[in-house]
């Protein structure tokens, strides 16, 4: 992300974002608004756990309450959806709950629908930098494009981080 769109997050917004569990609510609440039972069947968790972590979002606003709706056997719900501004913040406690996020969700994907891959790089500071910001300029490009609600939804992750495998010279 290009550093003049994004600001450091509050503690409470660091701390929201600190939980992979409460990243994949987010992730499941993007395209349409989910109710806490909703939340919690799509996760195969127990409401009551679920719900913290919504109004945990909800008090950092991560999350927003629609208009309450009828549910099952015409019991009032209320949905949720995220409002998106975790993409405009940068939590130094992210980082693993991002990552625990993503190999989450990686699990339940077969491995035919996978497409990974890894790369090692030696390039010059200069070029380094031209690196991250091409990345950033194109996930922001694809990020900025309006949403097709008909269209299969995909998931996009990516790390740029000095190489421990190799030794240094």
């Amino acid at each position: 992300m290009r550093d003049h769109l994004r600001r450091e997050a509050t503690d409470a917004e660091a701390r929201a974002l600190a939980s992979g569990l409460r990243l994949r609510i987010l992730r499941l609440t993007l395209d349409e608004p989910l109710s806490n039972r909703e939340i919690a069947e799509a996760l195969r968790l127990n409401p009551a756990t679920v719900l913290h972590h919504v109004r945990t979002l909800v008090d950092t606003g991560f999350l927003e309450a629609q208009e309450p709706r009828r549910g099952r056997r015409g019991a009032r719900e209320i949905p949720y959806r995220a409002t998106g501004k975790s993409w405009y913040l940068s939590s130094p406690l992210g980082a693993s709950s991002l990552v625990e996020a993503f190999l989450t969700e990686l699990q339940a994907v077969p491995e035919e629908q996978r497409d990974l891959v890894r790369l090692g790089l030696r390039l010059p500071p200069a070029e380094m930098e031209e690196f991250r910001s091409r990345l950033a300029d194109l996930v922001q490009e694809f990020h900025d494009r309006p949403r097709d609600p008909a269209a299969e939804p995909w998931s996009f992750f990516a790390a740029v981080h000095p190489d421990t495998s190799q030794r240094r010279p």
